[in-house]
């Protein structure tokens, strides 16, 4: 079992640490927080009463109780926290998207590197195994493939703070947020994984105050078909994704983020292909990232890098055609 660090006192953060817990992957030993209290209301949810806490960031990384982090801050710490968790030598394990833009995405895999440790972004649900029978049923039919739609829209439960104008971090362009940066990543995953890279994107967005997005449409082209992606936090959406091949669709219900069935439809005949899901969607990323970490498998963490690259600049890519400019961007 590997020891963890975390950033992040969150919900998601409590929940990686339970499919921690589950899965006998990781042991927390060590929180970071920016106050003393958070860390130790946090380490009480998740039952832990001998991880030890700091308030700094160099104290936290230059512990040696702990060999990989987990950070789930807000999208535009991702980057320097990453980079100076490498340096100190530590895996890491980086909620979506790890970046605001490829410019720090190719830095950090560089760092990665030049520290010989593992750099990888939580995309959850690609671990699944409903995703991974979704996956396997479009990689042998690949040759039917006629596009695909994916849809995740959620109204958040911020929307009212922002429309109070207390403007939360996950609407501010300061924190790289918005409704690609937060949900739409889980369908851009989706579309790369399931369709593979497009040629294009393009992203019709509804901005909001402030040059966020509140919500959007984005069109990916392939050589022989497009796809739709349809993200947002200010509605709600009951579209299921669907993948095409002709007469045939692969239904993924009930969203593209949070998938718990798969149908093959067929005219008037429904084939269940899988309902396989753990009731923590994050016990099966656990599990691979410790994998791959103490066997080292370099072609497993390839792949997976391969996929966050990919999606990351098509993140970037997207909302420069919306016309969405993160505070990080004026950086370089």
């Amino acid at each position: 079992m590997l020891n963890l660090g975390i950033i992040g006192t969150n919900w998601i953060t409590k929940q990686f640490i339970e499919a921690s817990d589950e899965t006998n992957s990781f042991k927390l030993t060590h929180i970071y927080s920016r106050t003393e209290e958070k860390a130790k209301d946090f380490a009480a949810s998740v039952n832990t009463s001998d991880a030890k806490i700091s308030t700094d960031l160099e104290e936290f990384f230059s512990s040696d109780d702990f060999d990989v982090v987990y950070i789930a801050s807000p999208n535009s710490l991702h980057y320097s926290q990453s980079k100076l968790a490498m340096e100190h030598g530590k895996h890491v394990i980086v909620e979506k998207p790890s970046t605001a833009n490829i410019r720090e995405f190719t830095i950090l895999e560089e760092t990665a590197k030049s520290n010989n440790v593992y750099f990888l972004e939580a995309a959850r649900h690609i671990h699944e195994p409903i995703f991974k029978s979704a996956e396997k049923y479009v990689n042998e039919n690949r040759s039917e493939l006629t596009g695909g739609t994916f849809s995740y829209m959620k109204y958040s439960s911020k929307y009212d703070d922002f429309l109070a104008k207390k403007i939360p971090n996950v609407f501010t362009t300061k924190f790289s947020g918005g409704a690609l940066y937060d949900l739409g990543v889980y369908a851009v995953y989706d579309a790369v994984v399931l369709l593979g890279r497009p040629d294009k994107i393009n992203y019709d967005a509804e901005i909001l105050e402030g040059g966020i997005d509140g919500s959007g449409v984005l069109t990916l082209s392939y050589p022989d078909f497009d796809a739709n992606l349809i993200v947002g936090k200010t509605k709600n959406s009951h579209i299921p994704s669907e993948v095409y091949f002709g007469k045939k669709t692969l239904l993924l219900m009930d969203n593209g983020g949070d998938i718990t069935n798969v149908t093959l439809v067929n005219g008037n005949s429904e084939d269940l292909i899988s309902n396989e899901k753990s009731s923590n969607p994050m016990d099966a990323e656990a599990v691979e990232f410790a994998r791959i970490i103490e066997e080292k498998d370099q072609a497993a963490f390839e792949k997976l890098l391969g996929y966050a690259r990919t999606v990351n600049k098509l993140l970037e890519q997207a909302r420069i055609t919306a016309g969405i400019i993160f505070e990080s961007d004026k950086e370089y």
